[in-house]
């Protein structure tokens, strides 16, 4: 009986030692493939935040698109006192011209002569006074500045040059009835409004369209997805029933 019971420890024993093993094995495998499975981890995740739909195949951050910096804090509200005090500004000067009728040349005239007046009598009345008038500062534009302004025009003008003979040029059907479509529209939009009021309006929507898609971005890009589906149907639609019954000439049939 005795004999049993040690016999029976010792088979205990034995499996326990057996079990510590293939724990101690197991947990050593776990710490040696700590770095393949934060990679596997890695890599799920920027797959899986690849599927998800951005607004306009979006891969930056709403700021990053906005081109960072002050700018970007200015229209995205970082800095609310600045971005209040330039809208404010806008919508003095749309005031101003639009509403109460002030024309451009007569306020730059009128801002010049109460300026030189009030420069004009201080200089004159210094003596009397006894206080310098303020020193007026010489204003040169840097050429380099100059410079760097008008390389920056010319490569947008270039760009935009590029762009517009891409979209003449019949490769991209798409594209060219989506620019012909954005043009009947602003051309709509320029019959209803000025364009001083057009500009606010475009100034307005800088200032409100982008912090609103930043912070409901999940909610707009779903429905975008939607939107985006249900376009590419209709324009399939489109396309199987007029577009591709429409004689190509010999020209498009050379570019394409």
């Amino acid at each position: 009986m005795a004999d049993h019971a040690s016999d029976h420890e010792k088979h205990e024993s034995g499996a326990e030692s057996l079990i510590d093993k293939i724990t101690e094995k197991f947990h050593g495998s776990d710490s040696s493939s700590d770095s393949d499975g934060e990679n596997d981890l890695k890599s799920a995740a920027a797959s899986v935040k690849s599927k998800i739909y951005r607004l306009f195949g979006r891969e930056k951050p709403v700021h990053k698109v906005l081109g960072g910096g002050k700018p970007a804090d200015i229209f995205l509200w970082r800095d609310k006192k600045v971005s209040a005090g330039v809208l404010g500004v806008a919508t003095a000067i749309w005031v101003l011209f639009e509403l109460l009728e002030y024309h451009l040349l007569t306020l730059v005239c009128h801002i010049l002569i109460l300026g030189l007046a009030i420069l004009f009598l201080w200089s004159n009345a210094a003596s009397f006074i006894n206080k310098s008038p303020p020193k007026i500062p010489q204003v040169v534009l840097p050429e380099d500045i100059v410079l760097g302004v008008a390389s920056a025009l010319r490569t947008d003008l270039n760009r935009g040059f590029a762009i517009i003979r891409d979209i003449a040029s019949g490769r991209d059907l798409k594209k060219f009835l989506a620019v012909i479509a954005g043009l009947w529209v602003l051309s709509i939009l320029g019959s209803c409004f000025n364009f001083l009021t057009l500009f606010y309006i475009c100034f307005v929507t800088l200032f409100t369209v982008p912090v609103l898609y930043e912070k409901y971005e999940d909610q707009v890009d779903a429905l975008a997805e939607k939107a985006e589906a249900e376009f590419k149907k209709q324009y399939h639609v489109f396309d199987v029933k007029v577009l591709s019954k429409i004689p190509k000439g010999a020209l498009m049939k050379k570019l394409a």
